[in-house]
């Protein structure tokens, strides 16, 4: 490349909030990386959000009989989403979308859209229309430990939330076209609306409507973040939705061999949560506590698998659908060890300071301290899972991509059928702490047996992972986690026991927090750095901050 003269000033690089400025344009198209940061950021952002959510909830309703109704109404729904449109609508579209457009088919791939939507939304609406009817049925059976009181309430609170899943469900369509399209902006906002649907809907109507005042907020939550922003920006990129049917059509036809399998298998990946529900329904509060405890521990889960996923599952399609299998497998390979990386150490921080967080975060009003010790305990075990959570996500994504469905699903299924006697039996000898640690368990089950069917089938060998990596981000992930959980979580309880000092407040949770982050910030870096780890660098030069 030429140089330029010497008359000519210098270029200047882009400023980090110019950058920022310019990927975060709904229309930007985005590689790999920037696409995971930008839905990093943003889903960080949403799960600030969303915790606010829960901290209303949970301040609103305590663990109590109203708590367990609002968070039990969410199973019903979810399970219809499941097992009618897969679970992933958008996953499933990304590949079909994708292969139109590296066809140059794209008007073929907008009419079949039309067909599909059109079509599930009756079969959707059907079904939503038998849920209404059949929900007190369902409620007992899902919920047995319910009195006739909470069972009553849930059942009202189902039926109100149910009609959401349209909207989720034309959302992930037309969240799809955009993400063909590399334009991730979209999906950054819309859950940040469906969030504080929840919350508006609380302040608004809550004295005129109680609980389902946050039933209402949510469903208009869903049809403005979700369905609504990805409409509007699916329409601003040139596709247009018409009401077809055709039986006939190649798009349905291939959406359904991709999404039949999400529908008829059960992944524990979605079933764990309704089966921790199911049994905690027995014990008066655990099905808030645990859905608490989950909340919390999602938010970091999101940022690393769910934003990377997402990101990189236009980038895997497009490899496989060009037949780059060797940058397919080196590119899933590589995600996968970055996220696992970044999960082992969230993981250690998140148990290490885990009791103060759920303190600052949910303890006040109807929330008591008990409530408090019982969901940080909860949250410490489901924390041990989270590089395991992270890495399945994207393997999962590697099979979607290359359009197979079947295969991972088939596994998933298997995993949740040999996982069951496992929470059975873990609850039964250890009571509601067992059902987290099965949860552990079975994560972990479906993770190794989804990675050893990607290598078996040649498609991602596990010798691609950077085990040097994992190993010194594990050694970082205890020693860090460890030291930072004596000096602020065992010396201080024992400090405070001590002295007989008053219970402390949302601002010593704060300090606790920000010096035992700093604290954990600086001896994990250490090591790293010691161990010659080249995470930390490769996180800065991506970022572009080194």
């Amino acid at each position: 490349m030429k140089e330029p003269l010497p008359t000519q000033p210098p270029a200047e690089s882009p400023s980090l909030l110019t950058r920022a400025m310019h990927t975060m344009r709904p229309s930007h198209a985005h590689s790999a990386f920037s696409a995971t940061v930008v839905l990093m950021a943003s889903v960080f952002l949403s799960r600030i959000i969303g915790l606010v959510r829960v901290k209303y909830i949970a301040w609103l309703l305590g663990s109590g009989m109203k708590a367990d109704a609002l968070n039990a109404a969410f199973v019903l729904p979810d399970m219809i989403s499941y097992f009618l449109v897969g679970g992933a609508a958008s996953i499933t579209f990304v590949t079909i979308l994708t292969r139109y457009r590296e066809t140059g088919r794209e008007k073929e791939g907008e009419r079949s859209l039309s067909v599909i939507l059109t079509t599930m939304y009756l079969v959707l609406g059907a079904a939503i229309v038998l849920a209404e009817i059949f929900a007190p049925l369902f409620v007992s059976l899902q919920f047995n430990g319910f009195d006739a009181e909470k069972a009553a309430l849930c059942v009202k609170l189902t039926r109100i939330l149910l009609p959401a899943q349209l909207f989720f469900f034309a959302g992930g369509v037309f969240g799809a076209v955009l993400l063909v399209r590399k334009q991730f902006t979209v999906q950054a906002v819309s859950p940040l609306i469906y969030n504080l649907g929840t919350i508006v809907g609380g302040l608004l109507l809550v004295k005129q409507l109680d609980v389902s005042s946050l039933a209402i907020g949510t469903v208009a939550g869903a049809f403005f973040g979700p369905f609504f922003l990805n409409w509007l920006f699916a329409r601003r990129a040139g596709t247009h939705y018409k009401p077809i049917l055709d039986w006939h059509d190649e798009g349905l036809h291939e959406w359904v061999r991709l999404s039949l399998p999400l529908m008829a298998g059960v992944s524990l990946v979605t079933a764990d949560s309704w089966i921790i529900a199911h049994f905690a329904s027995k014990i008066g509060g655990a099905v808030s506590q645990f859905n608490y405890a989950k909340q919390l521990f999602t938010a970091p889960m999101a940022v690393l698998a769910q934003a990377a996923g997402a990101a990189s599952m236009p980038f895997f399609a497009s490899l496989w659908a060009k037949q780059n299998r060797f940058e397919f497998a080196q590119v899933v390979a590589d995600s996968v060890s970055r996220v696992a990386c970044m999960g082992l150490l969230a993981a250690s921080a998140m148990i290490a300071l885990g009791k103060p967080a759920i303190d600052l975060v949910f303890t006040g009003g109807r929330f008591s301290a008990a409530d408090s010790k019982q969901c940080a305990a909860y949250f410490a075990v489901f924390s041990i899972s989270l590089f395991l959570w992270s890495a399945q996500a994207i393997y999962s994504r590697a099979f979607y991509a290359a359009g197979n469905t079947i295969v991972p699903m088939a596994a998933g299924t298997i995993v949740t059928a040999i996982s069951l006697p496992i929470y059975i039996a873990l609850f039964h000898g250890f009571g509601a702490m067992g059902l987290a640690f099965a949860s552990d368990i079975g994560i972990a089950m479906q993770t190794l047996a989804i990675a050893g069917l990607l290598h078996r089938r040649h498609m991602v060998s596990l010798a691609s992972l950077d085990y040097r990596e994992l190993g010194w981000c594990l050694a970082a992930a205890l020693t860090g986690g460890a030291i930072t959980w004596i000096v602020f979580s065992w010396m201080a309880g024992e400090l405070i026991q001590r002295m007989h000092l008053a219970a402390h407040s949302r601002l010593d949770d704060l300090v606790v927090l920000l010096a035992g982050g700093l604290l954990w910030s600086a001896i994990s870096l250490w090591v790293l750095g010691r161990t010659g780890s080249a995470l930390p660098k490769v996180m800065m030069k991506r970022l572009r901050l080194a």
